[in-house]
């Protein structure tokens, strides 16, 4: 595919598509890199908290299929359907992460050890729901993102929240107390013209105080 190297014209080029080229499949080289470059996004106390299930098999997205309804059009031609989850132990991480910044030098032992003596205590306080709010934000901070950086690899894509979100986990095998799903999003070759869509006047929006 023809990539797009100027951030206004992938901004612009973004639009929801929902039919794509079924004879086309995304490598998992080239998807391995979107989703390195869309996990460079921002997240509370770089905790990353979210998880990443690439369903691109004939086998899973049959498997997934019965969970979208009235999406299944998406599922059946996409590519790829990218499944996120937020990790509710996502601090289990969190030594690892912490680690590693301290010997690419961005921070240091001591500061490393400040971090983790108010990050753990303070995570594992959290009650579910206020885990909940904090993965949804970060794991959506990386999905637009993985949309942003699949459009500038000459990719469309398709945000979904209506699929079986109670089941969605069991169905991927993944423990649904501890991965909650955020977003689903069908990525691929466009095979239709994507409509424009009209946004809400600055003003409506937007106040300065």
């Amino acid at each position: 595919m023809e990539r797009i190297s100027k951030f206004d014209d992938v901004l612009k080029g973004r639009k929801s598509v929902k039919v794509f080229d079924t004879e086309y499949k995304i490598s998992h080289e080239e998807m391995d890199e979107m989703i390195q470059k869309a996990t460079k996004a921002p997240s509370s106390v770089n905790m990353q908290p979210w998880r990443i299930m690439v369903v691109d098999s004939d086998e899973g997205k049959e498997k997934i299929l019965p969970s979208f309804g009235m999406n299944s059009r998406q599922v059946n031609t996409s590519s790829a359907m990218i499944i996120v989850f937020g990790d509710l132990k996502n601090y289990e991480k969190a030594e690892q992460i912490y680690s590693d910044a301290v010997s690419k030098k961005h921070m240091t032992e001591e500061i490393k050890d400040k971090m983790l003596s108010w990050v753990l205590p303070h995570y594992k306080g959290l009650s579910r729901e206020g885990m909940k709010d904090i993965v949804n934000i970060d794991s959506s901070l990386m999905a637009i993102q993985f949309m942003l950086v699949a459009k500038s690899h000459g990719y469309d894509t398709n945000p979904i929240g209506g699929f079986d979100k109670a089941n969605i986990a069991d169905v991927l095998g993944l423990d649904s107390e501890r991965f909650v799903p955020v977003v689903a999003i069908a990525v691929g070759k466009g095979a239709q013209e994507a409509h424009d869509s009209v946004r809400l006047p600055l003003e409506d929006v937007r106040q300065y105080l």
